[in-house]
């Protein structure tokens, strides 16, 4: 792979990570209007989001244990 591709498979996974803590977190009006009461807490985007980030921490993976 290309140095470019390298730098997107890294860059996934704490992009990811950071937007599931600013959903998480924030407390944006119109996120309310989008969730439905009574639903689980796993319907949401930021257990999404770091579903997301778990799916792409293998490039880190791979460079921790090459080091």
């Amino acid at each position: 792979m290309g140095r470019g591709a390298d730098i997107l498979h890294l860059a996934a996974a704490p992009l990811f990570g950071v937007m599931a803590l600013l959903t998480g977190l924030g407390d944006d009006p119109m996120a309310v209007l989008c969730a439905a009461h009574g639903t689980s807490w796993l319907s949401g985007m930021a257990p999404m989001y770091a579903l997301m980030s778990a799916v792409h921490l293998p490039p880190w993976l791979r460079l921790v244990s090459v080091r």
